[in-house]
């Protein structure tokens, strides 16, 4: 019908547009291209994509043009107001796109937030690209006025002489239309709407956003920023300078230790273990595991594969995550951040280049490093994350041929310890390699394979059952790895990512935050630790025991000394977030940060918080001072190693 050419016209001229581009940015950078095997991939992704754009662009149209065809005065009022929309669209698309390459240039990246991030210095911006990219600025604006110049035209002339539809037509239509645009912006019938995380296949960060269009990069970027980049603090007032001071001296690190400048936590860490050969690291993150489940931490005695371990390694009795969701306990294990009242980095836009992490130390070093996952790799934005911070392997559910069993979240998680045991024993006996193997089988729904647990209670899919399947399947791996030739020489660490449910009246149910956390290796001392710690001291720590001296910006706590010499003495420290509120704990002191109130402190007795008599100023200043300081490195981007300081040195040893 001749009211909908316009739709059809401008989907036409942007998918050419689009495609155009993206072939000319392959061939510019065909050496790279090539170097990941994704010239393919990248197109044919790439018109997913655009498909994805077209969706969100073309629902308003969509849901308006059928019903304002119905009618002969409304269409002659719409019909012009349609045109400008998508001209004013399609300008914008390829403005952006036309941008792209100096964009490229500048940051080695496609468009994102930055690319509007500078928009309210308009001045300053302006004068920098007429100085730097002159030509460039003026071919971007005449190519973009010419090419919205012609689709006007052509969707004028289609407008014209249009007939209307009767209303049984247009109500027909209609919602025939909506769905089709809610379709193409979702584009999988996965958990989860496609996301750039999707097409993050490789480890360089520019080759995975050409998958994408600029206009759809440069709008995720904004709708992912847009609350979350005030160094405002919910809970409090303290200047940068103040907050960083005390976060320094809280660390434990000696103040000629750090190496940059004084907003930054960058440091020189120097191991406690030193040896002949690098060791491997294999970090086990398991789904939803919390102390409530594990009869070792006086739990449910659900997990006897666990309770036995802990008598085998390095046992933390009172570990505590940082948040209640997964994404939270990747970004405390693998980079060591402390965690913000926004979200995880894993999601966030200005994480998702150049963020440490314990995987762009590893590789810096030689090692091989890997992301091995049951489900959807990109959940949680987890494979664009992974893969443009360190890790050079991602290995997800489409990677298992014919796995044991098949749930809602993927692979079962005995497929994802044969597959990771696979991928490690596959490593020649001189490659060091890191990987982080995250489990899903204890994730509701709670589907796991028949005939490996005796099931309790009359149905089978209940967290008890998951649990305990989800321990049998742990304890058939750490078999294996026992009988493999790289276990004498890895480090292997068993820590949840967060508890199954995080509630309670309290503002902080801390009691809820207790995870199990073990270190396992062949020359490991069996040993007790007792003193508060944090998800965030495991990366620092497990540097240490590796024999690995490194520059890193992480503030958690080195434990290796204190866990070999078995010194109980330091009352040890972790943060919580909880929704809006975030804990402060050291030792049974406990301070509260809520949005709206001012910090409190309390004791924690008997797995229960107390108002304190005592309310120390210092301590609470303490508390806010890691909460400032967290929202800006993150907005500043000040959580990174510079390239010369990736690694001072690389030594490894086992314990004696």
């Amino acid at each position: 019908m001749k009211i909908f050419k316009p739709l059809i016209v401008f989907c036409l001229f942007t998918l050419a547009v689009l495609s155009l581009s993206r072939i000319c940015l392959m061939l510019w950078k065909y050496d790279r291209v090539l170097d990941t095997d994704g010239l393919f991939f990248i197109f044919f992704q790439g018109l997913r994509f655009d498909l994805v754009l077209l969706g969100f662009v073309l629902l308003l149209p969509a849901l308006i043009t059928p019903l304002a065809s119905s009618t002969r005065s409304v269409q002659t009022i719409w019909n012009p107001l349609l045109r400008v929309y998508l001209v004013v669209c399609f300008a914008g698309i390829i403005f952006v796109e036309l941008s792209t390459p100096s964009f490229i240039d500048q940051y080695d990246l496609r468009p994102n937030y930055l690319f509007v991030e500078y928009l309210k210095y308009p001045r300053e911006v302006l004068s920098t690209l007429w100085a730097a990219y002159k030509l460039e600025l003026i071919l971007s604006l005449a190519l973009t006025a010419g090419a919205a110049y012609l689709l006007n035209r052509r969707i004028k002339k289609y407008q014209s002489g249009a007939r209307t539809l009767s209303w049984q037509r247009a109500l027909l239509i209609t919602p025939l239309l909506v769905m089709l645009c809610l379709g193409m912006s979702r584009s999988t019938l996965d958990h989860r709407a496609v996301n750039p995380s999707t097409v993050a296949f490789s480890s360089d960060p520019l080759i995975n956003t050409l998958a994408l269009n600029s206009a759809y990069s440069v709008a995720y970027a904004i709708a992912a920023t847009r609350l979350e980049n005030s160094d405002q603090s919910p809970y409090g007032e303290m200047t940068a300078d103040r907050a960083i001071e005390l976060v320094k001296q809280s660390s434990g690190i000696a103040a000629d230790r750090f190496t940059s400048g004084v907003a930054s936590t960058l440091h020189s860490q120097e191991a406690y273990v030193r040896g002949k050969k690098p060791r491997n690291l294999v970090i086990v993150l398991e789904e939803s595991l919390g102390a409530d489940f594990v009869g070792a931490l006086g739990g449910l005695p659900l997990t006897p594969q666990l309770d036995s371990l802990a008598n085998q390694g390095i046992w933390f009795e009172n570990m505590y995550a940082t948040g209640t969701r997964s994404v939270r306990g990747i970004e405390a294990v693998i980079s060591g951040f402390t965690p913000t009242p926004t979200r995880s980095v894993v999601k966030l836009a200005k994480s998702q280049t150049g963020f440490f992490t314990v995987a762009e130390l590893l590789l810096a070093a030689g090692y091989d490093t890997s992301f091995i996952y049951g489900g959807e790799a990109h959940f949680d934005n987890m494979r664009r994350f992974f893969a443009n911070n360190g890790f050079n392997k991602i290995i997800d559910e489409n990677d298992y041929d014919n796995p044991v069993f098949y749930g809602s979240w993927g692979a079962s998680d005995e497929d994802l310890f044969n597959k990771a045991h696979d991928s490690f024993n596959a490593y020649a006996a001189d490659q060091p390699f890191f990987s982080l193997v995250f489990t899903s089988s204890n994730h509701s729904p709670f589907d796991f394979p028949d005939g490996r647990i005796a099931i309790e209670g009359t149905q089978k899919a209940t967290v008890e059952n998951a649990v305990r399947y989800a321990d049998y399947a742990l304890g058939a791996f750490i078999e294996k790895a026992r009988k493999s030739r790289y276990w004498e020489n890895t480090l292997l660490v068993i820590v949840a990512d967060h508890s199954d449910k995080v509630f309670g009246t309290e503002p902080v149910p801390i009691k809820r935050f207790h995870i199990p956390a073990l270190i396992l290796g062949a020359d490991i001392e069996p040993t007790k630790y007792s003193p508060v710690a944090s998800q965030i001291d495991l990366l620092p720590t497990l540097l240490s025991l590796m024999g690995i001296d490194s520059v890193h910006p992480a503030i958690g706590h080195d434990l290796a000394r204190n866990i070999i010499e078995h010194d109980m003495t330091d009352p040890g420290r972790a943060i919580m977030q909880f929704g809006g509120a975030q804990a402060y704990m050291k030792g049974d002191r406990v301070v509260i940060l809520d949005k709206g109130r001012a910090p409190e402190e309390y004791r924690y007795e008997n797995q229960q918080l107390v108002p304190s008599v005592q309310q120390e100023d210092a301590f609470k200043a303490e508390a806010l001072a890691h909460s400032i300081w967290t929202t800006n490195a993150y907005n500043h981007y000040l959580y990174q190693i510079p390239a010369k300081d990736a690694l001072v040195a690389h030594k490894s040893s086992v314990i004696n």
